[in-house]
Parts: structure tokens; C-alpha cells; sequence
């Protein structure tokens, strides 16, 4: 592999703090480009092979400069999910857009060779379709999925020889990780039933594609590693399974109920919701080019995460704002 070097944009967030570390034992040289919102304190510094830069992605001249002798550009930096765009939607599209294709441009002209673009299968918006592959039209229902989408046919622009491209569009990650978010489905739900024994969905009808993080680092791994003619100028859902949000609040109580067995019943309560995004993603193609399918299921992701509130990693689990992407965007000052 003669120490290929990796960059991560947003490589010290929620799946950046678990798959920086799985890289860097892979033998790769890795380095991080993240504004460290989050902090950084759980990355493995003392590795040598690690390369902590705080920076902005908006801020093309410096991204530039460390753009020199990478490989494989792995672009994961965004203002994630909704609420936090909407925060400040005119600075949220000039993180997640505008610098989008300035950024693309200064990887193809420092030599990098592999571009790997994260969207999002939120893409797709509500969809009846059985199975939402990858040709099927886009329908945003939100800014932040609509930028996602824009960026696209941005990166195809670029494809050129030399310069391989290919965009995946993942399901909602879900799972434990040293930077863990508690504002996604799974792992919501999950904290709510360990630490208060009631968990309220909201509709309970609305399917959502779900993708365990260990699965994420490995689809990661697999854009880094696949032979780039079977993945230039591609785009690949990454999702495992398919649930309705209400059949989600079960496994989560069977499970915590199995991992905590003297707990009290657990209560689930549905309410009404305007979130009616839904959507059934096909992750065939995946595994028709590369062979790749997931492996670990939501069951798996709660269990790993009550495992870690057993463990007391994840303390003021509903008041740290790190936990909570709109509520530590509201702590820092970005201009």
C-alpha cells in the first residue's frame, strides 16, 4: 500500500472518531481537516501517522495546501441534519455548497487521485416506491438534503482521468462512537429508553433506512480500496435495514429490556409529527459491483450503546451539548 494518505474532511466528528483510528491501524497516513466543534481529545494523537488540522473547509487556499501528497480524499464535512442547518441556512449552504466545487478543483490540481463524496440518501425525500435505488429522482423536502443533492453533479463535472469520483449516499447511521451522536433515530430512542424508561415516537409509520456505523467505516474502507474502475463516476446507497420508526422504538425496548434486565417495563407513547419523511432504500448495487453488504443490524447498535451507558461513557446523556448537533452549533461562534 506504500502508506497511502488519506484526508478526511470532517474526520473528527460522529463516524470520523471511529474510522480515523481503523485507517490509521490499517497502515494509513491519515489526515483530519475538521474545525474540532466537537473536539478532538478522543482522536489517537499520539499516533504518527495522524495529522490534526483545525481548519475550514470554506477556506480553499489552506484545505489546498494540505491537499499535497494526499491520495484519497474521503469529504464527510457538512452542517448535518436538519435542524442544524436551519439554524442559519445562509451559513449552512456555504459550508455544505458553496465551497463544494472549489474544494473538488483544488483536490484534482494538488494530484489527489480518488475524490469520495458523502451525500445522503435523505436525497430522496418521501418516496412510495417498494425500493429506492440509486436512478431514482431526487425530491428534497429540506435545504440541507437539497444542497446535499446539488453537490453531485458538481463533483461529476471534474472526472477525469487520474481523478477518480464517486459519490454514496448513506442511510441514517446509528451506534456507539467516541464522539456519539444522541440526535439520530436510533441512538435517540435508545437514550431515552435506558435513561427514562419511556420512549415517545413521533408518527410511527415513516420508514427510515438505517446503517450501523461500523458498517459506515467499512463502506468508507471499500471507497478507499475498490479498484477505481468499478466505482469512477458512481453512485451507491449504503443502507441495511429498512424500518418503520414505530417497529425501530420496539427493537430498542426489547433490547434494553434484554440488557437491563431489572428495569422497569418500558413505556412507548406515539404522538403526532410534520416529519413525514419516508423511504425504502435498494442497496443492491453495492454489492452487485463490489460485493459489499452490511452486517451489523439496529439491534446491534443499541446493544453496543447501552453497553456504553453501563459503562458511564456517555454521562449527561440529554444535557452535554456535544451529543446534540443544533444544540452545540448554537455554543460555537462561526462566521
Amino acid at each position: 500500500m506504500a502508506m497511502k494518505k488519506i484526508l478526511i474532511t470532517g474526520g473528527a466528528g460522529y463516524v470520523g472518531h471511529m474510522l480515523t483510528p481503523q485507517l490509521l491501524d490499517a497502515g494509513y497516513s491519515v489526515v483530519v481537516y475538521d474545525m474540532m466543534w466537537y473536539g478532538n481529545s478522543k482522536m489517537p494523537k499520539d499516533n504518527p501517522s495522524l495529522t490534526l488540522v483545525e481548519g475550514d473547509i470554506r477556506d480553499t487556499a489552506k484545505l489546498a495546501k494540505h491537499f499535497e501528497g494526499v491520495d484519497t480524499v474521503l469529504h464527510l464535512a457538512c452542517i448535518s441534519n436538519d435542524p442544524s442547518f436551519e439554524l442559519d441556512s445562509g451559513l449552512s449552504e456555504s459550508i455544505n455548497y458553496d465551497c463544494f466545487e472549489p474544494m473538488v478543483i483544488a483536490a484534482k490540481k494538488a494530484g489527489v487521485s480518488r475524490f469520495v463524496y458523502c451525500s445522503s440518501s435523505s436525497v430522496y425525500g418521501v418516496s412510495d416506491a417498494p425500493d429506492v435505488t440509486e436512478d431514482h429522482p431526487l425530491v428534497p423536502l429540506t435545504l440541507y438534503n437539497k444542497f446535499k443533492g446539488l453537490c453531485e453533479p458538481l463533483l461529476w463535472k471534474h472526472r477525469g482521468p487520474g481523478f477518480t469520483c464517486v459519490t454514496i449516499r448513506p442511510a441514517t447511521v446509528c451506534g456507539y462512537s467516541t464522539r456519539t451522536r444522541l440526535d439520530l433515530t436510533v441512538n435517540i430512542l435508545t437514550n431515552h429508553a435506558v435513561n427514562r424508561g419511556k420512549i415517545t415516537v413521533f408518527g410511527g409509520d415513516q420508514r427510515r433506512p438505517n446503517l450501523h456505523i461500523q458498517d459506515m467505516v467499512e463502506a468508507y474502507k471499500l471507497m478507499i480500496e475498490a479498484p477505481a474502475e468499478k466505482i469512477d463516476g458512481e453512485t451507491f446507497n449504503i443502507g441495511y435495514q429498512n424500518l418503520k420508526v414505530m417497529e425501530i422504538a420496539e427493537i430498542v425496548r426489547n433490547v434494553v429490556q434484554e440488557q437491563f434486565p431489572n428495569k422497569p417495563p418500558i413505556e412507548i407513547v406515539r404522538t403526532e409529527t410534520n416529519d413525514n419523511r419516508s423511504y425504502h432504500i435498494n442497496s443492491d448495487k453495492i454489492f452487485r459491483v463490489l460485493g459489499y453488504r452490511p452486517r451489523h443490524t439496529v439491534e446491534d447498535a443499541v446493544r453496543d450503546l447501552c453497553k456504553a451507558f453501563a459503562r458511564g461513557d456517555l454521562p449527561n446523556s440529554f444535557d452535554d451539548p456535544l451529543y446534540f448537533n443544533v444544540q452545540n452549533m448554537k455554543t460555537v461562534e462561526v462566521a
